[in-house]
């Protein structure tokens, strides 16, 4: 008989056919640079008051590109994160160069977000070969082949039209696996990996 952990309550509800609420998510990604931090959300900021928009601007420390997500839980699968590591540690790779030099609403996920053409060319080889690794780990089913990369500034559900934006970019030196705290607006890093060179 397996055991229920009856002090979460998540999981009392669960006995009674409730579905359980996932408290916890993990993901891959790169976090831009202090500087590039700052320009991205002061363009949040400028996106917000010019298309009156009602959503909030993300926090520049939880500017973010998401590589893979890798799923919402109750609590954090320990063998999950060990594969994910296996994983991160496997990805041989040098820093590269990013730039999103466009600005676009995701109807779908009420979102509005940094994307980008050419400047972003070497962040999509970067997270095909993580994917390769992931593949490698055994999380071949968790690997996300269709990579649009884009940073989320906030959320609001008014769309608007592309438009070209003053260049963000930076050089990304390191990637990270995420654990966020859902509801909690936080982000603990459970590993990095420095990049050669």
């Amino acid at each position: 008989m397996s055991k229920v952990n009856r002090a979460h309550p998540s999981a009392q509800a669960s006995l009674f056919g409730e579905p359980e609420t996932a408290t916890d998510r993990l993901f891959f990604a790169i976090f831009p640079a202090t500087d590039a931090a700052a320009q991205a959300a002061a363009l949040a900021c400028d996106l917000r008051s010019r298309h009156r928009l009602g959503g909030q601007p993300l926090a520049s420390d939880r500017l973010h590109v998401t590589l893979n997500h890798l799923g919402d839980y109750v609590g954090v699968p320990r063998d999950l994160v060990a594969a994910a590591t296996k994983a991160g540690g496997a990805v041989a790779a040098s820093s590269f160069d990013v730039c999103f030099d466009r600005v676009a609403s995701f109807a779908s996920a009420r979102a509005v977000v940094l994307q980008g053409g050419e400047g972003l060319a070497a962040l999509i080889a970067f997270q095909q070969a993580l994917v390769l690794e992931m593949t490698k780990a055994g999380l071949g089913r968790k690997a996300e082949k269709n990579f649009t990369p884009h940073m989320t500034l906030l959320y609001d559900k008014s769309p608007f039209a592309e438009q070209p934006i003053e260049p963000v970019s930076w050089t990304v030196q390191e990637f990270v696996l995420v654990h966020s705290l859902l509801g909690q607006t936080r982000h603990i890093a459970l590993a990095r990996w420095r990049l050669q060179g």
